[in-house]
């Protein structure tokens, strides 16, 4: 074989993989871009459609009874997130579980920690990059900047501790009831959010740690952080 030949043949090789490269990260950006903002309008939908419908009578516990702790169906939604920080039109379901199957909807609430505005730590994962990049723009969080939450009867607001936290897959424990490198002291009502870093990679991760600021009922209206 000649020299020609051989270098003629490593540059067709050389396109085709360069092709198939191109061909793979469209797929990434545009392909799950466009699945997951299907997915998400549609569970978005469901919750609103939901909601409208009104709260579903319980029967009236017992006297004696304790308050069971509020308890979310396995890959289902149940609330809608909001973060200021990252444009108007920011927003995106909160689904149980954290599988990946989850995660392609939406974003996912670990299941082993606190419900939504109750005290612990209420605890969210959520992709970087693909299925439409909902934490894409996570490292530009600040302290102070709002996390509202609605589960159709209650908004939350949370509000920002801290710049983001860079850490280990294998650290667990940032979502603690009250982790230990958050600042937090004793118990409280927190929030944690978690993805991956670097932004194409998994290597890494960052976390967001947040306390309750407000409540208010949704017949009151948007809370002041989404008014801006």
């Amino acid at each position: 074989m000649s020299v020609r030949l051989v270098v003629r043949t490593f540059s067709e090789l050389c396109i085709t993989v360069g092709t198939l490269i191109v061909l793979f990260v469209a797929y990434l950006l545009l392909w799950t871009g466009i699945k997951a903002d299907s997915a998400t309008h549609s569970q978005i939908d469901r919750l609103q459609d939901e909601w409208s419908q009104g709260p579903v009578a319980a029967p009236a516990p017992a006297q004696t009874a304790s308050p069971a702790p509020r308890t979310y169906e396995d890959g289902k939604p149940f609330a809608v997130m909001y973060i200021p920080r990252f444009g108007g039109s920011w927003d995106w379901p909160v689904l149980e579980g954290t599988g990946t199957a989850t995660l392609k909807k939406g974003l996912g609430h670990y299941a082993s920690t606190a419900a939504l505005g109750e005290s612990g730590n209420f605890s969210v994962a959520g992709h970087r990059r693909t299925y439409g990049d909902p934490f894409k723009d996570f490292p530009e969080l600040r302290a102070g900047d709002a996390v509202v939450l609605t589960d159709g009867t209650t908004w939350f607001t949370y509000r920002i501790e801290k710049e983001p936290y860079r850490t280990v897959p294998s650290d667990v424990g940032v979502i603690d009831p009250v982790p230990r490198k958050s600042g937090f002291d004793g118990t409280g009502r927190y929030l944690t959010l978690t993805t991956c870093d670097p932004e194409w990679g998994s290597s890494h991760r960052l976390i967001a740690w947040a306390h309750l600021d407000a409540t208010q009922p949704v017949t009151d209206g948007k809370p002041e952080a989404l008014r801006s």
